[in-house]
């Protein structure tokens, strides 16, 4: 079987089209299959729209999530869910084609593991968004000892041994594309050419990639910590050589009580510096506090055909 992992929230525009384009592909492959569709806190009537799917065709599996609780809580209920040999992260809103699926089943039965679709461009996008995503992807690989592939969403092929490494991965604040390549096993690619969203209007912000990208970079690399501590120890042996300019100067030419300017200069810096110190402890400091607490990544309010940890029909289940 083969599960294709689809998290939705306000996605009720797009799961006709998304359904009917699988449907076919799935069909022209002969494999038996199931949408698992993730309800991540929709305000609007994705939830009504999913369930009248399944209605129409049983292999589409419903989870309600308590709440909203983000793409990557989401997908992690759906790869928890997921029935199949092997299990397809899809985007909602189309932009990643499920054409490409076959291309990735074919190199998944060639025997690899992971089969990640690599974008060559971003139609519909605006090019500081292209930007701003190729200069963060090299960024991350700068810092990370993983090798995260550069140009690649969630949208990729995983075999059964990669769900179930994910499954024991204990992590309550989760990088997905970073866990997909920390994972390892046999990994090869599939090039397309990414589309624009069929209908809605995204959820990501500026601001929401702007966290993102932090959430990546602290989860798998500590250069930051490092570089805070480097900045600290540079600081610290200018202001040693200030100090000793200082102390020749006045020796050789007196104290005429002037520097009023060059000394709050330096207090500013010197306070920018450990603010900016802090604020990456912190950063760490908050992942820390976060894991401490143990609490699950997500709750689920109730199942529609798949089965659940804590028993079938619809009964509430957690991911811990």
């Amino acid at each position: 079987m083969i599960s294709i992992i689809i998290p939705c929230h306000n996605e009720s525009e797009n799961l006709s089209a998304l359904y009917t384009r699988i449907s076919t592909v799935m069909e022209q492959i002969g494999e038996p299959w199931e949408m698992v569709c993730i309800n991540d806190g929709s305000k609007d009537d994705t939830l009504e729209r999913l369930l009248a799917l399944r209605r129409e065709d049983p292999r589409v599996v419903v989870i309600d999530l308590s709440r909203n609780f983000g793409k990557e809580a989401a997908l992690t209920a759906g790869l928890d869910h997921a029935r199949g040999d092997c299990a397809l992260p899809l985007d909602a809103d189309l932009q990643d084609p499920p054409e490409i699926i076959p291309e990735l089943v074919a190199k998944w039965k060639e025997g690899y593991d992971v089969v990640n679709a690599v974008r060559l461009s971003r139609d519909g996008e605006s090019w500081i968004k292209r930007a701003s995503a190729h200069a963060f992807y090299r960024v991350i690989n700068r810092l990370s000892d993983v090798d995260i592939p550069a140009d690649t969403g969630d949208f990729r092929l995983l075999s059964r041994p990669v769900l179930d490494a994910l499954k024991a991965i204990p992590e309550r604040r989760r990088f997905m594309k970073g866990l997909f390549a920390w994972v390892g096993f046999r990994t090869t690619n599939v090039y397309y050419h990414r589309e624009p969203r069929h209908a809605g209007k995204t959820n990501w912000n500026y601001w929401r990639l702007w966290n993102h990208a932090v959430e990546g970079i602290t989860s798998f690399s500590q250069v930051p910590l490092q570089l805070a501590a480097y900045l600290g120890f540079l600081v610290s042996l200018l202001a040693f050589l200030y100090a000793l300019y200082l102390l020749i100067s006045t020796l050789v030419y007196g104290n005429p009580v002037k520097g009023y300017p060059s000394m709050m200069v330096t207090l500013l810096f010197l306070g920018g510096v450990q603010l900016m110190a802090l604020g990456v402890i912190g950063e760490y400091l908050g992942r820390i506090y976060e894991e401490s607490k143990r609490r699950p990544v997500y709750l689920v309010r109730r199942v529609w055909g798949a089965d659940c940890p804590h028993g079938a029909g619809g009964e509430p289940s957690e991911k811990m």
